[in-house]
């Protein structure tokens, strides 16, 4: 069965494995290179070090060494690990399909790429780089078809196609024209062995080449935002916005601004969450 096959191996017997670990570490050589030059056109790290700087002047108190591990662990397990942040559970789903199975993708075919070139005999790494690349295209596709907003919301069709989507859809042609690769790879079908080798090469090149200009390098950035957003809510500085009103406050009960909330129920229901938007 082809999901339990090392698509590489079967590869090097046409290019030479070295050839295929030096296109690997191009690759790898372009999402650094990429990232960095998006750090320095935009200045976000700088940005990043500022803001942070600005909200400590503004911290209400000084958190502890066990505190900001404590935050760094909530970080890490709730917005990074499961995407808490999302409160749709069809997106958050999508994106951990994605995320994990991108994750799967890529550390599988390094280790398929550098330690078993020219081996058929793999163990389950085979298994676990068909695994991902189909939790990717499940995952991504759930995503363009039926969640992105302005398609699901906006009611443009969804093969209208911007900038913006050249992550999704590079990522998703890596993944699925690998799999097609490596299905008719394994059935000796040519030419289609060839096409999808072709379609897989370019797509995977724009995906990893194309980091200066898709939200590739978002990934690196989304988690220390993150970790920064829970120290300002721990330490007070919130980031330098106004504290959330509290209505169990008499303070902010009696503002003018509250007037027409003071004597409502504090839980108010859904509001607009009541019914998602369609075609507005």
């Amino acid at each position: 069965m082809f999901i339990i096959d090392n698509p590489f191996s079967l590869l090097s017997e046409t290019l030479s494995a070295a050839l295929i670990q030096t296109y690997v570490i191009l690759m790898l050589l372009l999402v650094v290179g990429g990232t960095v030059i998006d750090v320095l056109h935009k200045k976000s790290a700088t940005y990043f070090f500022e803001n942070a700087e600005k909200a400590k002047k503004n911290a209400k108190r000084q958190l502890s060494s066990s505190e900001r591990r404590s935050v760094l662990v909530k970080t890490v397990t709730e917005d990074v690990l499961t995407s808490a942040e999302f409160c749709n559970p069809k997106r958050r789903m999508s994106h951990l399909l994605g995320m994990y199975g991108f994750v799967l993708f890529v550390l599988s075919t390094a280790i398929l790429v550098f330690f078993y070139p020219t081996s058929a005999d793999a163990g389950l790494w085979p298994l676990l780089w068909h695994l991902g690349a189909l939790m990717v295209v499940v995952g991504g596709a759930w995503f363009w078809f039926f969640i992105r907003v302005d398609v699901s919301a906006e009611g443009q069709p969804w093969n209208r196609i911007v900038r913006a989507d050249m992550f999704i859809l590079s990522l998703l042609g890596t993944t699925a024209f690998g799999l097609l690769w490596s299905l008719f790879q394994s059935m000796e079908a040519q030419p289609w062995t060839t096409v999808f080798l072709i379609l897989f090469i370019l797509a995977s090149t724009v995906l990893f080449g194309g980091v200066l200009w898709s939200k590739f390098a978002h990934m690196f950035f989304k988690p220390a935002a993150a970790y920064q957003k829970r120290i300002a809510k721990a330490d007070g500085s919130l980031d330098m916005l106004p504290e959330p009103a509290d209505r169990t406050n008499p303070a902010d009960r009696d503002r003018h601004s509250m007037e027409l909330l003071r004597n409502e129920p504090m839980n108010m229901g859904l509001g607009i969450k009541r019914e998602q938007p369609q075609h507005y």
